[in-house]
């Protein structure tokens, strides 16, 4: 009976059993989103939720918004075109570093975010250093994750156009159209629901990737190492200087270290922990979590298969480009049976952090700087459960647009990868992020004008390197963003800690 299902599904298209799929997906999600929607009356419900879910749940869910697209499909690419280079800073030195910041970080935020009902970073940032301003500043900020939205709607169309042999724009559109139609309604309450769901297939996903190059491993690491040195002894080095952003230690270990312990000072990552309802459960969450990222993390490893299936980056005759690396590899590895099951976990990665992306980016939007800058009598209005939900769903509308646009022009026209586009926004936001989170959470009486001018300083620093081509990293065409990360925050925490010392600290009775 199994052999006679194992025929009739491979005698089915990969285009039509990714319709069917989708579908049934679709459907489900459709059914949470309308559960979730029942339960969100106002802001506040969409944005943290009203419901108790199960620390495990949320963990599922934090793992699943803090691994996407970029580590299933893009960063596996690159990893393929580069070599282990790629896989120790990819997959090595930033995941070290992410998940002992997660840790390290997430107790401190929580514990300050539940006190004050804090709904947002940007709210986060203004109510624990009571200042409006600063407030305003990283609500502004995070529209720069924007970029991290293109990445993953990019990284969704590559995986979907390859499945069902359609143009990348027109899954594109479909993409845009259905994931912020449904993140309109459900908010905090639904999403949990989906990431988990989505985090249970990219389980099943990041297991069969890892494992799917068994047979390339039979002879051993040694083994596995030689066919990859055959096409290019570069793959095997640890450092890759025909690479762009692989070339010395201080680009693949030191700026991706300082990066991954930055990186978790996104609005979708720490505040996932003020869905926790009880102090109690913050243990479990942070094990869940860490461990299913972890996992999740080694998935670039599959980009080294991927160049040992195509060594010359050629697929019937077509060059292949590090972005499309995966997808190309999943629909001519796989029988169509587990090819499917494969696409939907890709597309999970991606949904994942999506769906925690337009919920996080529309909260701040709505509630941190609409709220904040609209006249008194329209703010008045604003406050209203029903006008505030309904100005929600015009400012996601306006992040569709917003997101197919760039979306589209870096499908037609990347320069090398769609990452190097969604990095440049994502790592200058955590940049200027980073040291107004570390000093809020353990140094207790910080003056608001140290953390400003850290938080500035970052700012300046990051975008004078990238755009200002300074030091030799940023003399080529492809810029690597990981460079100006770690140097801006770097210069962010001298400033913060020389101000720190020399302001006069924060009253007790201000905090």
């Amino acid at each position: 009976m199994v052999l006679n299902i194992n025929f009739l599904l491979g005698m089915i298209p990969v285009a039509t059993a990714t319709v069917i799929l989708l579908s049934v997906y679709a459907i489900a999600v459709i059914y949470l989103v309308f559960k979730g929607f029942r339960q969100t009356q106002d802001m506040s419900d969409y944005a943290v939720g009203s419901v108790s879910f199960s620390p495990a749940f949320v963990g599922l869910s934090l793992a699943a918004s803090m691994t996407s697209a970029a580590t299933f499909i893009i960063n596996p690419g690159l990893i393929g075109t580069y070599g282990i280079s790629g896989f120790i800073s990819y997959g090595l030195a930033l995941p070290i570093a992410a998940v002992f910041s997660l840790i390290l970080l997430t107790k401190g935020f929580r514990k300050f975010g539940s006190k004050v009902s804090a709904l947002t970073m940007a709210q986060w940032m203004g109510n624990r250093y009571q200042s409006k301003g600063l407030s305003l500043f990283f609500a502004f900020l995070s529209l720069l994750l924007i970029t991290f939205i293109v990445l993953i709607c990019v990284g969704i169309s590559q995986v979907l156009s390859k499945a069902l042999d359609v143009d990348a724009v027109w899954v594109l559109t479909g993409v845009v159209v259905f994931i912020f139609g449904y993140m309109m309604f459900g908010g905090a309450n639904s999403m949990v629901y989906t990431n988990a769901i989505q985090a249970i297939s990219m389980l099943i996903v990041a297991i069969v990737l890892i494992g799917s190059g068994y047979e390339y491993l039979e002879e051993g690491i040694n083994g596995f190492m030689e066919k990859l040195n055959t096409i290019d002894p570069l793959l095997t080095k640890p450092l890759n200087p025909e690479s762009p952003i692989f070339r010395d230690y201080f680009e693949i270990i030191f700026c991706q270290m300082v990066v991954g312990i930055a990186i978790v000072c996104q609005p979708h990552i720490l505040t996932k922990s003020l869905l926790l309802k009880k102090e109690s459960d913050v243990n479990r969450y942070l094990i869940v979590g860490s461990i299913v990222q972890f996992l999740f993390f080694l998935v670039v490893i599959a980009g080294l298969y991927a160049r040992i299936e195509f060594p010359n980056l050629m697929a019937d005759g077509s060059p292949i480009a590090p972005d499309g690396l995966i997808s190309t590899y999943v629909v001519s590895k796989f029988p169509v049976y587990i090819s499917i099951v494969i696409i939907f976990g890709l597309i999970s990665a991606g949904m994942s952090t999506l769906e925690g992306l337009i919920q996080s980016l529309s909260t701040t939007i709505t509630s941190d700087i609409l709220l904040k800058i609209s006249p008194m009598s329209i703010r008045e209005t604003l406050t209203r459960p029903k006008t505030g939900m309904l100005v929600n769903k015009l400012v996601i509308i306006l992040l569709a647009v917003v997101s197919f646009i760039f979306s589209y022009q870096q499908l037609i026209n990347p320069n090398m990868s769609v990452a190097i586009f969604a990095q440049n926004g994502v790592y200058a936001y955590f940049s200027c992020a980073f040291i107004p989170v570390l000093f809020g959470m353990f140094l207790q009486r910080t003056n608001p004008k140290a953390v400003y001018l850290a938080a500035f300083t970052a700012l300046i620093v990051y975008f004078s390197i990238y755009y200002g081509g300074l030091t030799p990293y940023m003399k080529g065409d492809v810029k690597n963003p990981a460079i100006s990360s770690a140097i801006a925050i770097i210069s962010s925490t001298a400033i913060g800690l020389i101000f720190y010392f020399v302001l006069p600290k924060q009253a007790k009775n201000e905090m």
